[in-house]
């Protein structure tokens, strides 16, 4: 199944090569959730600070969970501090 991963600030040093800044396309496995991507790509649960799936928050507890539909997009940002 095709999904879109985007990932910001400095993760975005773990997305493979592309064409697009910080988007890309992948296949992954009917029924995979959300954490099974994360850990593939090499993130710590503790450098998953936000997480969206189709631009709606997925907390920590339902990333074992929550399953995957066909061109979702998962999006991931760091902890980030500024002022």
């Amino acid at each position: 199944m095709k999904i879109y991963l985007e990932l910001y600030a400095s993760l975005m040093d773990r997305l493979p090569p592309g064409k697009s800044r910080h988007r890309r396309e992948l296949k992954i496995a009917e029924g995979a959730v959300v954490n099974q991507v994360i850990h593939e790509f090499g993130i710590p649960d503790d450098q998953a600070h936000i997480v969206l799936v189709n631009g709606r928050f997925v907390c920590g507890s339902d990333r074992d969970t929550r399953q995957f539909e066909p061109d979702d997009v998962l999006a991931i940002w760091p902890p980030v501090a500024g002022g």
